[in-house]
């Protein structure tokens, strides 16, 4: 069997957590290849809601494995409140989920790092979620971090106090109020003590080496779905740097970020939103500053699920979604969030950038340069509801049209249409998603 990728395609907040629970059956393990708690993955279905940031999105089924690979950075406070929550609703991802000894740890000191770092940028700042994402990942690269692999070593005190007053002496010489900033509403020390508390709880779930484990699966003939976090346009490499994730985004980063061999990957699901979102700084070239961006944040209930920031709102963005399908190697589409522009007369779509009377549809290295703007095609909204029409044959006109119009664009097939946020408001436009051999 191959590895599956579902990825998002846009600035993050596509939608990919519900989509990962839905392809969940017809999987046998759920395995998440990078980021950490930056990132939000919304599910809902009987009426309940679930956002999740370091657990795959595939929890929800109790017989279905999932997996913490090794290149997702792990904040274990935060990761006991997605348990206890599960907890509460009588879900026991204990029972069902693996975490790669190789996964690196977020430490308290790297979220006092990460305000530093921000604070010091002024009206420069990239719009960071102050997860310590950014520090913990330095720590990796620089080769001094700490991994879940360490919490059962003798040593792991003397190198977490070691990390922690270094991290300290680079916070003191930004000159950064630690003492008095709030973590997650705690002051250093008590988040310091509840952080501890739970390293401890996190020795109950089953570390492994998830490269041989996953491998093995793949060997035995298992069914593996990799699920990403964030967006590829957030992608350290591709994206709108500076304004980025601190983690390869794209379908390579699956490879590196559960041990997977290029030639294990099968089919990748790319997931974009029938419009665009961006949460923070950075350059947004279809951005609207009108009613129209008002519309979609309201009705599209954008704001952002770790950070509650509102999410900046603007049209779909064609050369920046062939630009993510071509580093991608998408061979699917899957839209979200159509039924949020149900009530429009009319939708534009970015087709190419324009910069001193020479277009281009290519995605620009500079891409926030101020004399780069965006030309339109303005096609027909279909104005009516797409709620309760969960069939191909029942959507709107012009929204089956605005399907066709991105496929023709993209050269792929769009195979599902998201029309809300529980599991059940999905439609699947070309039958039924195969599972890669």
């Amino acid at each position: 069997m191959k590895v599956d990728v579902i990825l998002g395609l846009q600035w993050g907040d596509e939608g990919k957590g519900k989509i990962v629970d839905v392809f969940t059956p017809r999987y046998d393990v759920i395995a998440r290849f990078q980021g950490g708690p930056n990132a939000g993955h919304t599910i809902e279905f009987d009426g309940k809601k679930f956002v999740l940031h370091t657990i795959p999105s595939g929890i929800f089924h109790p017989e279905k494995q999932n997996v913490i690979g090794n290149g997702v950075i792990i904040d274990p406070f935060i990761l006991f409140q997605e348990v206890d929550s599960l907890l509460a609703s009588n879900l026991n991802p204990i029972e069902n989920l693996l975490v790669s000894r190789r996964a690196h740890l977020i430490l308290p000191s790297h979220r006092l790092l990460d305000a530093a770092y921000e604070a010091s940028k002024g009206a420069d700042k990239i719009g960071s979620t102050l997860k310590g994402i950014g520090p913990a990942y330095t720590d990796k690269y620089s080769r001094v971090g700490l991994r879940v692999g360490n919490l059962n070593d003798s040593s792991f005190n003397s190198c977490y106090a070691y990390l922690k007053e270094r991290h300290l002496e680079i916070v003191r010489q930004y000159k950064f109020d630690y003492i008095n900033y709030l973590i997650d509403g705690l002051p250093f020390d008590e988040y310091e003590e509840a952080w501890l508390e739970s390293v401890k709880r996190l020795k109950q779930f089953r570390f492994v080496d998830s490269e041989y484990y996953l491998n093995r699966c793949i060997s035995d003939g298992k069914s593996v779905l990799a699920e990403g976090a964030q967006g590829t346009l957030l992608d350290i490499d591709f994206g709108s740097f500076p304004y980025v994730t601190s983690s390869n985004t794209i379908t390579a980063g699956a490879c590196a970020g559960l041990g997977i061999a290029p030639g294990q990957i099968g089919t990748v699901y790319g997931i974009f939103k029938a419009y665009c979102t961006r949460v923070g700084g950075g350059p947004f070239p279809t951005e609207l500053h009108n009613e129209q961006g008002d519309h979609l944040r309201k009705a599209g209930h954008e704001f952002g699920s770790t950070t509650g920031r509102p999410r900046r709102c603007g049209w779909l963005d064609l050369p920046a979604l062939n630009y993510a399908i071509m580093l991608n190697g998408v061979n699917k589409l899957i839209m979200m969030k159509a039924d949020v522009m149900d009530s429009m007369e009319s939708i534009r779509v970015c087709t190419s950038y324009e910069r001193e009377g020479i277009l281009s549809d290519k995605l620009p290295f500079d891409l926030g340069d101020e004399k780069i703007h965006p030309v339109y095609d303005t096609l027909p909204g279909w104005n009516s509801s797409s709620d309760g029409r969960m069939i191909l044959e029942a959507l709107p006109g012009n929204l089956v049209a605005y399907t066709n119009y991105i496929e023709q664009a993209t050269g792929l097939p769009i195979e599902i249409i998201s029309l809300g946020p529980d599991r059940t408001q999905t439609v699947f436009r070309k039958g039924e998603i195969k599972v890669s051999a």
